[in-house]
């Protein structure tokens, strides 16, 4: 089975999933103009975006990693974008540095996937699998980025 040109776009996010080294990564950092679009635009509009990437890449990541034969392929970093939109967009209304913790933490929640974002991985059929893990850090890494910013800014 081939996997339409379509999904590929979408379960690589333009090609950024075909890095050599440290493809999520690059993912994340592909995920940022998205993020930077959004943030010009009501919450509300940031947060159905985060939706339709997210329902959009668990059609992609199905096909292409039905497509590749893998449960899980290096090369589909959508789950990477969406999971760094949802923590990117928790802090949007805060200063970039804090912004940017915000993706740091993802990739790290991503990588080290503690309790129940690593259950996640195993969630049928494999596209939302390969999604429900990423979205999970992406709340995580927000939520824990926004309450480190709240505490030291004093509540703003």
């Amino acid at each position: 089975m081939s996997c339409p040109p379509a999904a590929r776009w979408i379960a690589t996010w333009f090609g950024c999933g075909l890095s050599p080294r440290a493809p999520g990564t690059v993912g994340s950092i592909g995920a940022v103009p998205l993020h930077l679009a959004l943030s010009l635009l009501p919450w509300g509009v940031h947060l159905a975006a985060v939706v339709l990437v997210s329902l959009g890449g668990v059609w992609a990541a199905q096909r292409y990693a039905t497509a590749c034969g893998e449960t899980d392929p290096q090369r589909v970093v959508i789950d990477e974008v969406a999971g760094t939109a949802i923590a990117m967009g928790v802090v949007r209304t805060a200063p970039w540095f804090v912004q940017l913790a915000a993706l740091v933490a993802f990739r790290v929640f991503d990588i080290w996937k503690p309790g129940p974002i690593r259950r996640l991985e195993h969630v049928e059929p494999i596209g939302a699998g390969i999604m429900c893990d990423d979205l999970l850090a992406g709340v995580f890494a927000g939520a824990l980025v926004w309450l480190g910013w709240w505490l030291i800014a004093g509540g703003a």
